[in-house]
C-alpha cells in the first residue's frame, strides 16, 4: 500500500537521490531552493510525497505561473516529477499527477503545464496522463556574444521590429551599452516594471511580477535579471535565471522569463543592449545556453528573437485542463 503526503524539509536527501537516479547528475541547489521555497510559500506550490512501507519513494512539485489560486484563468506547472527506479512500473507516477491535479483543481487553478525534451520517455507518460500539446514555442541560443549578428541583413529586422528597441547604424551593440545604463534587478525596481508590463500587456500583472521576481532574486542559483536606465530612470528590464547543478555549480541553461521595454524608450537600443548584458554575463558565468517560452502566435516577440539568434528547441510544451 502507498500513502501520498505533502512532502517536508526531512524528504530532501531522498528527492536528490531519487531525481539522480532518474537524470543521472545531482541538482542538490535546485531541490534546496525548490524545498524551501514550497515550504515557505505553500500557496504558490503543490509538493507531494509517496511512501511505500514508509519510505519516501515518489515527488512531486508544482508551482503557481499565472493568476491567483481561487481566481478565474490560473495556471500552474509541472516542475519536476520522480519515483525511485525500484519502484517503477506500479503507477506511482500517475498517483503523483493525479493529486497534484486534485490540489489545483481545488485552489481554482485552471491548467497544469510541462515542457519537456523531443523524444523524452516523459512524452508517452503526460499523454496518458491527459496532456496534449500546448500553443506555445520553445526557443534557445547559445550565449556566444553577438557581435556578429548585429550587421549587415540582420539591420532591417531590427527596424521593423515595433514593439522593442532596435539599434541603428554600425557598432550597434556599443553603441547601445552607451546610451543605456544596465544593472542588475534590485527589489525596488518592483513598481516600475509593473508600470512598464501594464503599459506593453494592458493587464495588471503584478501578482505575476510579484512572484517572478522572488524568483528570480532569491530562488535562483544566482542573480542575472536587469533593468535597463536612461537619464536615471528606469526604462526596460529583462528577468532571467540560473539554477544550480551538480555540487552548486552554476547549471548549464538559463531561462528567461519575460521582458518589457518602456513605450515611450523604443527604437533608442533598451532591448538590445538588456539582451546584450544578459547574454554577456551568462557566458561570464560558463552557461551555455538561453531558453525561453512564448506564444505561438506573438509574431512581434518571435521577430525580435529571431534577431536575437533564438531558434526553435527541441522541446515541447504540453499543458492538461483541470476540473
Amino acid at each position: 500500500m502507498h500513502n501520498i503526503r505533502p512532502l517536508n524539509a526531512n524528504d530532501l536527501e531522498a528527492v536528490i537521490a531519487m531525481d539522480q537516479a532518474a537524470t543521472g547528475i545531482s541538482r542538490r541547489g535546485y531541490f534546496e531552493k525548490r524545498l524551501a521555497a514550497a515550504t515557505s510559500r505553500p500557496k504558490d506550490f503543490v509538493y507531494s510525497g509517496l511512501e511505500e512501507g514508509g519510505a519516501l519513494v515518489g515527488f512531486a512539485f508544482a508551482k503557481l505561473v499565472s493568476g491567483e489560486f481561487g481566481k478565474p484563468g490560473a495556471s500552474a506547472a509541472l516542475d519536476a516529477i520522480g519515483v525511485d527506479p525500484a519502484h517503477g512500473h506500479k503507477g506511482y507516477g500517475q498517483a503523483l499527477l493525479d493529486d497534484v491535479a486534485r490540489v489545483l483543481a481545488g485552489k481554482g487553478v485552471a491548467t497544469l503545464s510541462s515542457q519537456i525534451e523531443w523524444g523524452s520517455p516523459m512524452a508517452g507518460f503526460l499523454a496518458r496522463a491527459g496532456f496534449a500539446l500546448a500553443p506555445r514555442l520553445v526557443l534557445t541560443r547559445t550565449t556566444e556574444l553577438m557581435a556578429q549578428e548585429l550587421e549587415g541583413e540582420r539591420e532591417d529586422q531590427w527596424d521593423a521590429e515595433p514593439d522593442y528597441s532596435s539599434p541603428e547604424g554600425d557598432a550597434a551593440d556599443a553603441l547601445s551599452r552607451e546610451r543605456v545604463l544596465v544593472r542588475s534587478m534590485r527589489e525596488g525596481d518592483l513598481g516600475k516594471i509593473i508600470a512598464i508590463d501594464r503599459e506593453n500587456t494592458g493587464t495588471d500583472r503584478s501578482d505575476y511580477l510579484s512572484r517572478k521576481m522572488h524568483d528570480t532574486l532569491h530562488e535562483s542559483g544566482v542573480r542575472v535579471s536587469l533593468v535597463a536606465e536612461m537619464e536615471g530612470y528606469p526604462v526596460g528590464f529583462i528577468m532571467a535565471r540560473v539554477d544550480f547543478g551538480e555540487f552548486g555549480h552554476t547549471g548549464t541553461e538559463a531561462e528567461m522569463d519575460t521582458l518589457g521595454v518602456d513605450p515611450g524608450y523604443r527604437g533608442q537600443g533598451v532591448g538590445r543592449a538588456l539582451m546584450a548584458q544578459l547574454i554577456a554575463n551568462l557566458a561570464t558565468l560558463r552557461v551555455e545556453t538561453i531558453r525561453t517560452e512564448i506564444d505561438w502566435d506573438d509574431t512581434a516577440l518571435i521577430t525580435y528573437l529571431g534577431a536575437m539568434g533564438f531558434t526553435p528547441a527541441q522541446r515541447l510544451v504540453l499543458v492538461r485542463g483541470l476540473k
